[in-house]
């Protein structure tokens, strides 16, 4: 009996796991440096409103602190600025989680956190498509380093930290030695760059300094327009490119979690650089927008009801939603299994991701995601453009509203109860359910 509830729950679920990797020694990093070879697969895929996505985020800043910057406001003068922009909770690391996985898990702390095998992420999405991805993290010092941070060796400054990589905070990713080659430091990009090996997505981290993590907006932003400058004046880097500059979070906690956001690039037209957009977009909406952009399904988490990046929405015809933050409040999470009861409370069960519908994108569910979760219930209405858990409390009273595609009037959304608490659907009735209850009776 215990052999096959735990082959079913295999085959079927995800936990939360404490860390099992230890923190090599100077030593073991500097062999890994000159062994370890980073990887750069490249690829041309046609996207429908740019070929190329990156984004690079800045650390920590209340929105009208980066607005009134002087950097910031050139920066803002080349592309669109994205004025309703929300990052999805405190503090750092459940927003670059959230950005590869569609989800914070209940992830409320910046520790040594690592999301099971079989949960999915934009790695896997891009894997339908080959689409080739990566990440550049500022003074790693080795493709696919796992440990904890990296100081400066000379002033022991905060350099690279891990809790501001998305990608390795996955096992899919971090446990196969390929994909981890592809989580590399900014003297790959500048190679990378030179030899016209650029992916079609990555993830860009400046370190603790130049982030303004370290520091304050004045230097963050110095840093960006310096590093963004020479960007704009490549050819090979800009064409049909679209470069967003974000920050993972707001400083104040008793703020709303607007970041002041900028798309540029040259798939921005002309006739937008310098304007802005005031659709209401979370770290959520990058996934949607990219799964739109190349015919890419989604991971059936939030980025499943995500509003789309309105320059890829006019080209597929979707209307986003217009949501209404009064009562917004995105300075906490739900509980999951990341939780350290922080800003949410503990919950053993991992949420159970949605396995049909078209999804915002249009291009329905990650064929892995659906077998895992098949025969259950998701958790949370994932078709919504805002995360919310009626269960705990969480967004229930925000609503929001969009024009019919076929019709003149509106379609309103309020929240709804969660879709299942259970981890399998109570119609069911079969022996696997059996299982999982007698399982679950243990804890």
């Amino acid at each position: 009996m215990k052999s096959i509830i735990a082959s079913l729950l295999t085959a079927s679920l995800a936990y939360a796991q404490t860390a099992t990797e230890s923190e090599p020694s100077l030593s073991d990093i500097q062999g890994a440096a000159a062994t370890t070879k980073p990887y750069s697969p490249v690829s041309s895929v046609t996207g429908l409103a740019f070929d190329k996505f990156y984004q690079v985020w800045l650390e920590n800043i209340d929105y009208e602190d980066a607005a009134a910057d002087a950097n910031m406001k050139w920066l803002a003068t080349q592309g669109i600025t994205l004025t309703n922009f929300f990052a999805l909770t405190h503090p750092s690391e459940p927003n670059y989680c959230a950005s590869a996985g569609g989800d914070t898990f209940g992830m409320d702390n910046d520790n040594f956190n690592q999301i099971p095998a079989n949960v999915s992420t934009i790695a896997d999405l891009f894997d339908t498509k080959q689409i080739s991805w990566g990440e550049y993290q500022e003074d790693l010092p080795y493709p696919g380093f796992q440990g904890y941070n990296y100081s400066n060796q000379k002033t022991q400054a905060n350099d690279y930290v891990r809790k501001h990589n998305p990608l390795v905070l996955f096992d899919s990713v971090a446990k196969n030695s390929t994909r981890l080659r592809q989580i590399k430091a900014f003297t790959d990009f500048e190679d990378d760059l030179a030899h016209k090996k650029l992916p079609q997505y990555a993830f860009i981290t400046p370190n603790m300094t130049n982030d303004a993590h370290d520091t304050n907006i004045t230097f963050g932003a110095k840093w960006e327009r310096s590093w963004v400058s020479p960007l704009l004046n490549n050819s090979y880097f800009m064409e049909n490119t679209l470069l967003l500059l974000t920050f993972d979070e707001d400083k104040t906690y008793s703020k709303t979690n607007r970041i002041f956001s900028i798309l540029l690039g040259g798939a921005i037209p002309d006739h937008l650089k310098g304007t802005t957009d005031n659709t209401f977009y979370t770290h959520y909406s990058i996934i949607a927008s990219l799964s739109a952009n190349w015919g890419l399904p989604s991971l059936g988490r939030w980025d499943c009801g995500a509003n789309i990046l309105e320059i890829v929405a006019n080209k597929t015809g979707y209307v986003n939603y217009d949501v209404d933050t009064t009562n917004l409040r995105l300075n906490e999470t739900y509980p999951g299994p990341m939780s350290a009861g922080e800003y949410s409370k503990f919950s053993p069960v991992w949420p159970n991701a949605l396995t049909s519908g078209n999804c915002s994108a249009g291009h329905g569910i990650l064929n892995i995601v659906k077998e895992t979760y098949k025969g259950t219930v998701p958790t949370y209405n994932y078709t919504s453009p805002f995360p919310y858990d009626t269960k705990s409390g969480y967004n229930v009273k925000v609503t929001a509203t969009k024009k019919g595609n076929n019709s003149t009037g509106p379609s309103s959304l309020v929240a709804k109860p969660n879709a299942a608490i259970s981890l399998v659907s109570p119609t069911t009735g079969s022996v696997f359910g059996l299982l999982m209850a007698l399982w679950l009776s243990l804890f």
